[in-house]
């Protein structure tokens, strides 16, 4: 992807009320669950994708082990199969 290229957007409210604009990275499965991996000019975060009656929505990974050994699970993916 060239680095102009536009990726898909998402605003994301903390708990605090404040919002933020990502870039979607990457969305992906992995033991029965589906992830996102969002970037912003500051940070990137994982969160879960959770499928609602309404849609799907976001939730975030609080416990570091899981998303720790989601994110490594993810790079040995990646590093298998390099994009072009």
């Amino acid at each position: 992807m060239e680095s102009n290229e536009i990726r898909d957007q998402i605003t994301i409210e903390d708990e605090n009320g404040q919002t933020k604009d990502y870039s979607v990275e990457a969305l992906f499965d992995m033991e029965d669950h589906s992830y996102a991996l969002l970037s912003s000019n500051e940070d990137t975060i994982l969160m879960r994708v959770e499928e609602e009656e309404d849609g799907q929505n976001l939730i975030g990974i609080t416990d570091e082990n899981e998303r720790d050994a989601i994110l490594h699970a993810y790079e040995i993916a990646v590093d298998a199969n390099p994009a072009d």
